[in-house]
Order: C-alpha cells, then structure tokens, then sequence
C-alpha cells in the first residue's frame, strides 16, 4: 500500500503541475470569449418567403453579384482571376457556389443589404474615416428591398451544397482560404492534399520557372491583402495545436471580440460549417490525431496490465522474503 500512496502521491502534483503550466497559463495569457451559438443576435431575422427564380434574376442581374463573384454550379466563372481582383477590391471576392450552406442566412441577407456592418467593420469604414467598403450595398431593383434580399437569399441557398455534400475543405476555402494560407500537405481518406495558398492548391512543377512564376502570383495577391487588412493574415496550419478549437471558433464567430478595431472581418458562418472548418484544420494541423489517440488507448492498457504484474511479483518476493 506503501507504493499506491507514493504512485497517488506523484500523479497528483503531476497533475497539478501540467495543470498550472499548460490550461491555467493559457486562460490567464488569452482571452477567454464563450460562443456566441453563431446566432448572431444583431443581425435582424429575414421576414420574408424567398422565391428561388426571382433570386437568380437578381443575382444574375439587377444585383450585379456576377460582376464580381464567380458561380461555379452554374457554369459561370469568376470575371477576373484571384490576383487581379485582389489588386482591385483588396482580396478575391467567393465564389458563391456553396454560401448558401457556409454563410449563416442573416448573415447574407445583412452583407448583401450593409456588407461594412454584416462584417463588424464600420469602425474601418465609415464617412469620418473617408473610406468605402469595396462591396457594394444593394440598394434594390425598384421593388420591396427586404423580399428582393430575402429572393437572393433563397437562391444562393438552393444552388448550395446540401448536408455532408459540403466538405470541410470546401468550408475552409470559402470561409477562410482567401486571407489564410496553410503550408502544411495532408493525407485524408487516402488522398493527398497540396498546401494552400490565398490564390488555391499548390500545383506541383516540372520547371522551376513555373514554380517562381506561381510563387510571384501569390506574393502579388499578399500584398494586395496587406494594403487591404493593414498585415498579412497568419498561416493557419498549426493554429489548431497553438490555439484550439475553442479560440478559432469564437474568433472567427466574432473577431471583434478579441481585437477590438481588428481589420478582420466576422466570418458569418453556420455552426454547421465552423465544424468542418475546424475539422479541415485539424486534418491539417494534426492529421496524426486518430492515430495517436489509439495509440495512446493501447499505451495506458499496456501500462495498467504492466502495473498489475509489477504488483503481483513485488507482493510474491516480499512474501517468499518474509
């Protein structure tokens, strides 16, 4: 019993130590924001039934949503390519394929009606500052301007991914990968994926003048982020292990609320899809973890059966001594 009370005794200052050193320290040196259930309260409720058809003609038209954004499912390719649109508007607007699963309904409703206000960044701009949004607000088609924004609402929400349809990598690049950049290759499900930069996958070159030439393109689309942000957005390939699910999750719900005047913008996103972006990190981040996780199971399961013999024998020599 003499060797349980010393075993007992050493876990628990272990424990306390890990625990002052790793979880303590990290609550006290960051912030610590609960969620906000991605309800996003200040934005007002849409009132209105959508028609789908209505929504694509203003979409397409009267909206002019084509001019600047690209619509994949629709056959409909982005006006310009990733580096000159950043050189224009200061980051390449989405394409607008799967929004309708990855941005929350009020929230797209609230940026196609007062995109500065849907993003949290009047303080950025407004008339005092000078400056203007590059998206522009939709002032309406000449009808009821909250059924015209509810019509487009509904029809970028029926062109969307539906459910499982929309994967964690497609969340991650419609939310996130036009600022964010993850450096890291990973393997999921058997396929390997290339590293992201803000302009798409990381292609892989026969010629080393193809490679420069590519590498050029995404150091020109940085320093339009920079201009447009004020600093280039982190690489998020291990902010999963440096800062958790939690952190990046309340983060993007609400910047804000960490860095008050940030330049960054609310995502806006569904619960649903802030799910798979942290997955897609963790697959990034942290693709071992299943692996580790069994590993680990396997580990305290040796230890235990180790310990249990260890016991046995010491208890069996001590009683042949006796």
């Amino acid at each position: 019993m003499k060797e349980l009370f010393i075993l007992a005794v050493v876990t628990t200052f272990t424990l306390v130590t890990y625990y002052l050193v790793e979880p303590f320290a990290h609550s006290q040196m960051h912030k610590h924001h609960e969620s906000e259930k991605f309800v996003y309260e200040d934005l007002p409720a849409i009132t209105k039934q959508g028609d789908v058809a209505r929504g694509k003609d203003l979409v397409m038209g009267a909206g002019a949503c084509a001019g600047c954004h690209g619509i994949k499912v629709e056959g409909m390719a982005a006006p310009m390519d990733a580096v000159t649109s950043a050189s224009a508007y200061g980051v390449n607007p989405p394409d607008l394929s799967d929004a309708g699963s990855v941005f929350d309904a009020k929230f797209l409703a609230a940026l196609i009606k007062n995109p500065a206000h849907a993003l949290m960044l009047e303080h950025k701009y407004n008339d005092k500052t000078g400056k203007m949004f590059p998206m522009p607000p939709f002032y309406g088609a000449g009808g009821d301007l909250d059924q015209e924004i509810a019509d487009m609402v509904a029809y970028l929400q029926s062109i969307a991914p539906k459910g499982e349809e929309l994967t964690p990598k497609m969340a991650f690049e419609t939310a996130c990968g036009r600022c964010h950049a993850t450096h890291y290759h990973y393997e999921k499900d058997g396929v390997r994926h290339a590293a992201w930069t803000q302009i798409g996958e990381h292609p892989t070159f026969k010629r080393k003048q193809d490679e420069l030439a590519y590498e050029t393109q995404v150091l020109d689309y940085q320093d339009s982020l920079v201009n447009y942000l004020g600093k280039l957005p982190p690489d998020l390939s291990m902010y999963i292990r440096s800062r958790g699910e939690h952190f990046l999750s309340t983060f993007a719900e609400n910047p804000q609320n960490y860095l008050k005047g940030t330049a960054m913008p609310r995502v806006g996103m569904t619960a649903e899809a802030a799910e798979k972006v942290i997955e897609h990190l963790a697959d990034v981040g942290d693709s071992k973890r299943h692996e580790r996780d069994a590993v680990g199971k396997n580990v305290m399961i040796y230890i235990i059966i180790f310990a249990i013999f260890a016991l046995l024998w010491k208890k069996q020599v001590w009683k042949e001594l006796h």
